[in-house]
C-alpha cells in the first residue's frame, strides 16, 4: 500500500510540474528513474538532480531550442519587465518574435508620453509545441497570446508596480452605475469566473489605483498594430476607459474575468 501511495505521489508531482512549467514533469521523471535503485539518500539525490537539470535547462537550453518552435523569451527592456520571476522560472514567458516586437513598439510609444513608465508582463506561453495548454488559461498555447498588467497610480502618480505578487486577482470592480458582467456570469452558473482571486500569491503595494488614462493609452497603442486581432478586457472597463476599437472584445463567461489584466493576441 505504501508503495502505491509513493507511485501516486510521484504521478501527482509529475502532472503538477508539467502543468505549471511544461518541462518540469519530464525532468523529475528522469531524475526519479535514474535513482530508482539507489538505497541511500534517494530523495535528496533525486531532488538535487532535478533542480540542477531544471535550472540548467530553463536558462541555458530552452532559450536556444524555443526558436525551433517559433518562440522566444519576452524581451525585457528599459520599458518592459516581468512582474515576477515566477513566470521566468516556470518558462511561461515565451511568445512569437512578432508579438515581442509589438510589445516593444507599444512600450516605446507609451514611454514618450509617460517618461519612466514600464509595461508589466504577466503570463505568456510555454516554449514548445503548438496546442500545449498553459494552465489555467484557455488559449495561451501558440505563442501568440500575452497578458499585461494594468497601469496603476498611487497618490495620483503612475507607478511601475502591481497590487499582487502574481499581478492577477486585484479586480477593478464595476461601479454602481456600470454593468456588472462578473455578477451576471456567476448568476448563470459560471462559478470559475473570478477564480483569479485565488491566484494573487499575496497582496503588495497597498493603495494602488487603476491609472485610467495611461491604461487607455496602452490599449489604444496595441490596437494600432495590424497584427493584433483581439484584446480582452471586462465590459465595464471598456466603457469606463472609452475604448472604441473593434479589436477590443468580450471573452465570454466560460473564461475568467478580465478586470485585473489585459489579454492580447495576434494573428
Amino acid at each position: 500500500m505504501l508503495k502505491v501511495l509513493k507511485y501516486l505521489g510521484d504521478l501527482f508531482l509529475i502532472v503538477v510540474l508539467t502543468l505549471i512549467t511544461q518541462i518540469g514533469g519530464l525532468l523529475y521523471l528522469f531524475s526519479r528513474v535514474l535513482f530508482r535503485n539507489t538505497k541511500s539518500y534517494k530523495a535528496i539525490k533525486t531532488t538535487v538532480l532535478f533542480l540542477s537539470l531544471y535550472v540548467f535547462s530553463t536558462f541555458l537550453i530552452i532559450p536556444f531550442l524555443a526558436p525551433q518552435f517559433g518562440r522566444e523569451r519576452v524581451l525585457e527592456s528599459d520599458h518592459v519587465k516581468n512582474v515576477s520571476w515566477f513566470y521566468i522560472l516556470c518558462n511561461r514567458n515565451y511568445v512569437t518574435p512578432q508579438l515581442n516586437q509589438i510589445v516593444l513598439e507599444s512600450s516605446e510609444e507609451l514611454a514618450k508620453k509617460y517618461p519612466g513608465i514600464k509595461i508589466n508582463l504577466l503570463d505568456a506561453n510555454f516554449p514548445f509545441w503548438h496546442g500545449f495548454p498553459l494552465f489555467p488559461h484557455l488559449s495561451h498555447n501558440d505563442g501568440k497570446k500575452l497578458d499585461l498588467s494594468f497601469i496603476y497610480s498611487k497618490d495620483n502618480r503612475f507607478v511601475n508596480k502591481v497590487p499582487t505578487l502574481s499581478g492577477y486577482g486585484f479586480f477593478v470592480k464595476p461601479k454602481s452605475h456600470e454593468h456588472d458582467q462578473p455578477m451576471a456570469c456567476k448568476e448563470q452558473g459560471y462559478f470559475q469566473y473570478d477564480y483569479a482571486r485565488f491566484l494573487t500569491f499575496g497582496t503588495v503595494n497597498n493603495g494602488l489605483q487603476l491609472n485610467e488614462t495611461a491604461t487607455r493609452d496602452l490599449i489604444n497603442s496595441l490596437t494600432k498594430n495590424a497584427q493584433v486581432t483581439k484584446i480582452f478586457i471586462e465590459p465595464h472597463l471598456v466603457k469606463r476607459l472609452d475604448l472604441k476599437n473593434s479589436k477590443i472584445r468580450y471573452h465570454g463567461c466560460h473564461a475568467v474575468r478580465h478586470d485585473d489584466h489585459i489579454h492580447i493576441q495576434i494573428r
